[in-house]
């Protein structure tokens, strides 16, 4: 039997004020005079945040739009103009959700790689390690801060740069970076996090590396979304570290049914990854019985509005092109149902569960 290898992330810092330690974590890592390139979540435009980032040199901060998630072709106009303007660079440092980070992520790969980013998704495509980075989340529950991959919405395909070269060398884990979330997102990615722990936990994937990781993020959701309650510091310290333990845990497995239809919504449609998952998972009491109960009574609990109707009016022509996206995530269906999921998935019943969203 052949083990999978394992990339991890290689330096982590974690706690409250850890922010403040970014410049002396990124000194040893400046090469010469190339800058530090900070994409920074438009969101902070503005605000406090940018103005405590260490500029030093030729180190410059670009506020990237995450108002839809990363394509390809926006991460390769980024890596092309840093090429332009300044031939390298040092590193890049992604400050934001998870789309942020994974901007971060596959800018620094094509820092490096020819082509477009468009050439890299899949698994174990890229061959050449990226220019130094780092992740810095002020979203809790992607898991983007430790995965392998970078998800992209392409050309033809909304699927990751999955690859050992991908995972950031560096992720600062400051709770503090959380408490201005907007409450519906900061909902919407924590439940990110606990559909992901339901996939992993109920997938035919499961060890007990993922397990040790799931079963602790799991409870720690349950901790912060089950039951009405004010929100406090110690329930943004919880869901960061739920974030890092349930993208730990899809590291050594997968996910599953919930992800796989909402890369079609997200293809299509725009939805975002969060939101996607939640509308998705609303309706597959058929695959995670009791992890679609408590979902519900997560949301209700915390008063989160759910979109329905998201696919109503679709022409045959947009429902095949989602299902062909969806059907295209062969390690997340076989994760969920097997090897024989194309038996018990099949295009008219996912044609079926597209119609309920």
């Amino acid at each position: 039997m052949q083990f999978r290898n394992f990339k991890m992330v290689s330096y982590v810092v974690y706690g409250r004020g850890s922010f403040n330690q970014l410049d002396s974590i990124l000194e040893p890592q400046r090469k010469g005079e190339a800058p530090m390139i900070f994409l920074v979540d438009y969101f902070f435009e503005g605000k406090a945040l940018p103005n405590r980032v260490p500029l030093r040199g030729k180190d410059k901060i670009i506020y990237v739009d995450v108002t839809h998630e990363p394509k390809t072709k926006q991460v390769d106009a980024l890596a092309a103009g840093l090429k332009a303007e300044f031939g390298t660079v040092s590193g890049i440092i992604g400050i934001g959700g998870g789309s942020t980070m994974d901007l971060a992520k596959a800018v620094s790969l094509m820092m490096t790689n020819p082509g477009s980013s468009a050439d890299y998704q899949g698994w174990d495509l890229v061959k050449v390690a990226g220019v130094y980075k780092a992740g810095i989340p002020t979203l809790s529950g992607t898991g983007a801060e430790v995965s392998r991959t970078t998800v992209l919405t392409g050309p033809e395909r909304k699927l990751g740069m999955n690859s050992d070269f991908t995972p950031f060398d560096q992720i600062v884990l400051d709770p503090e970076l959380t408490k201005d979330a907007p409450v519906n997102q900061r909902f919407y990615t924590g439940m990110d996090c606990y559909i992901h722990c339901i996939e992993s936990l109920e997938g035919t994937y499961l060890n007990e590396f993922s397990k040790s990781y799931g079963d602790k993020a799991l409870q720690l959701c349950r901790e912060i979304f089950l039951g009405q309650k004010e929100w406090t510091d110690s329930n943004d310290d919880k869901l960061m570290m739920a974030s890092y333990a349930g993208g730990m845990s899809i590291a050594y497995s997968q996910v599953g049914v919930a992800h796989a239809v909402s890369y079609g919504l997200s293809y299509l449609l725009g939805t975002k990854h969060g939101i996607g998952n939640c509308i998705v998972m609303n309706h597959i009491e058929e695959y995670y019985p009791a992890g679609v109960a408590e979902f519900k009574k997560m949301v209700a609990d915390n008063n989160i509005y759910i979109p329905e109707g998201i696919c109503s009016g679709l022409t045959d022509a947009q429902f095949e092109t989602m299902i062909n996206v969806s059907m295209g995530m062969k390690p997340l269906w076989e994760n969920a149902l097997g090897k024989n999921w194309q038996e018990i998935m099949t295009r008219e019943k996912l044609r079926a569960l597209y119609e309920k969203l």
